[in-house]
C-alpha cells in the first residue's frame, strides 16, 4: 500500500501479445498492415528473420483480401497477430465467403503465388469461415526458432 506522500508508480503492464487491427479493404492497407506487423513484431523482440517472414506472408494475405474478396464496398479487412512462447501467428479476416485455393502458377504467369508462398514459408497454415456471420479467416504461423 502507498504510503501518503509516495510519488512511485506502479510497473507498466506488459505489452500485450495479441493485437487487432481493422484497415478499409483498399491497396495502402497492404502497406500499412506490414508496417503494423513490422513495429508490433519490434517490440515484441522477434527475431529480425521471423520478421520479415511473417511481414512477407501477412502482405501476400491482405494482398488476396483486397483483390480477390468480391464484396460490397465499406467492408474492412481484419489483421490479429499473436504470440505465444515458441511461434507468431497470423490471421485475416475478410467479408468474402470463398475459401483460398493455391493455384499452380505457370513461370510466365504474373500472379498466383501468394499462397504457395505462404504454404512454403509458414510452418502452418489454413483457411476457415466465420463460425458466425460472413466472411472467412486465412492464418499462417511461423515458428521462432
Amino acid at each position: 500500500m502507498p504510503m501518503p506522500g509516495d510519488r512511485s508508480r506502479p510497473a507498466p503492464a506488459a505489452a500485450p501479445k495479441d493485437i487487432e487491427w481493422r484497415l478499409p479493404r483498399h491497396a495502402r492497407s497492404v502497406g500499412r498492415a506490414r508496417t503494423l506487423l513490422r513495429e508490433q513484431a519490434t517490440s515484441w523482440k522477434i527475431p529480425e528473420e521471423v520478421t520479415e517472414t511473417a511481414v512477407l506472408l501477412l502482405s501476400e494475405l491482405m494482398t488476396n483480401a483486397y483483390r480477390h474478396a468480391k464484396v460490397s464496398p465499406g467492408r474492412e479487412i481484419w489483421a490479429r497477430c499473436a504470440l505465444d512462447d515458441d511461434r507468431v501467428r497470423v490471421w485475416v479476416t475478410d467479408a468474402s465467403d470463398t475459401l483460398p485455393t493455391p493455384r499452380n502458377a505457370s513461370p510466365d504467369d504474373e500472379a498466383g503465388r501468394g499462397l504457395a508462398l505462404v504454404a512454403a514459408l509458414a510452418d502452418d497454415w489454413g483457411a476457415t469461415p466465420q463460425e458466425h456471420g460472413i466472411g472467412k479467416t486465412v492464418w499462417f504461423e511461423v515458428r521462432l526458432s
